[in-house]
């Protein structure tokens, strides 16, 4: 089963996270499609660069949802409703449910070769770090939309960030994102505000006893490197501008909990 590289991407961008996920899911499509561009005069790097890489994604992204379900040794009713979510969420075709249903059951399977399913998607993406951390991010999305993340789940995690050479910080940012982006969706009271603070010092990637200058220092950073204007200068699609900014706007939310709490200037 073969995907083109626009179609495939929104796959990944409904996963990743609704509409804003959608956005960043046809950035990854575009850089499919552009590579089997240039590379169009080798047929076989151009598989090997687009649709084999967005058929090996899809296999691994299902199995190890799978995987991570089965890890404390059951698949609760809550992992299995959020897996149906989101293949409803994708508006997949019967055939594409079935086939990611057979994907997420090969997962769980106690012998499931995790570990060389995992090095297999990292030969091929080992030359794009975006898509190995897209990989993760989809992971999170699924733990959260079942409800909760255990310790076992955050093994399997802490395996796949391990073989997709992403970092324990990367995951750490990638998760007070997600959530400081899910509870901004919901009223104040919803979450206490003592988690709220702690979302917002892991999203700047600053601990509670930085000074008022590094927390100012690494939201500044964060917000070079996330600015939509420089992000399209190096080749972002104009699309993906609205979640440029989304990002940019949870960046900046972060920093001014963080600087109400502490009553900076």
């Amino acid at each position: 089963m073969v995907w083109q590289g626009k179609a495939f991407g929104a796959l990944v961008g409904v996963l990743a996270g609704g509409p804003v996920g959608a956005l960043a899911g046809a950035f990854i499509g575009h850089l499919f499609d552009a590579q089997s561009e240039t590379k169009a005069k080798t047929p076989s790097a151009a598989y090997t660069s687009s649709a084999g890489v967005q058929e090996a994604f899809f296999r691994a992204t299902f199995q190890l949802m799978g995987h991570i379900a089965k890890a404390d040794g059951r698949v609760s009713e809550d992992d299995i409703r959020a897996a149906r979510a989101m293949m409803t969420e994708l508006r997949l075709g019967e055939r594409e449910v079935q086939f990611a249903i057979e994907l997420f059951t090969q997962g769980k399977v106690r012998e499931f070769p995790v570990d060389d399913t995992l090095q297999g998607l990292y030969s091929l993406c080992r030359e794009r770090p975006d898509l190995c951390r897209m990989f993760i991010q989809i992971q999170l999305q699924a733990a959260l939309w079942s409800g909760r993340i255990d310790a076992s789940a955050r093994r399997v995690l802490a395996r796949a960030c391990d073989a997709l050479d992403v970092s324990a910080y990367e995951l750490v940012q990638m998760e007070a994102l997600l959530r400081m982006q899910r509870s901004s969706r919901q009223p104040d009271a919803a979450q206490p505000a003592v988690n709220r603070l702690t979302e917002a010092y892991q999203v700047l990637g600053v601990g509670h006893t930085a000074t008022g200058a590094e927390v100012t220092k690494a939201y500044r950073r964060l917000m070079n490197q996330n600015h939509p204007d420089k992000l399209v200068a190096k080749g972002l699609p104009e699309s993906m501008m609205r979640m440029a900014e989304e990002k940019t706007r949870q960046i900046r939310g972060a920093y001014e909990l963080i600087r109400e709490a502490r009553n900076m200037k």
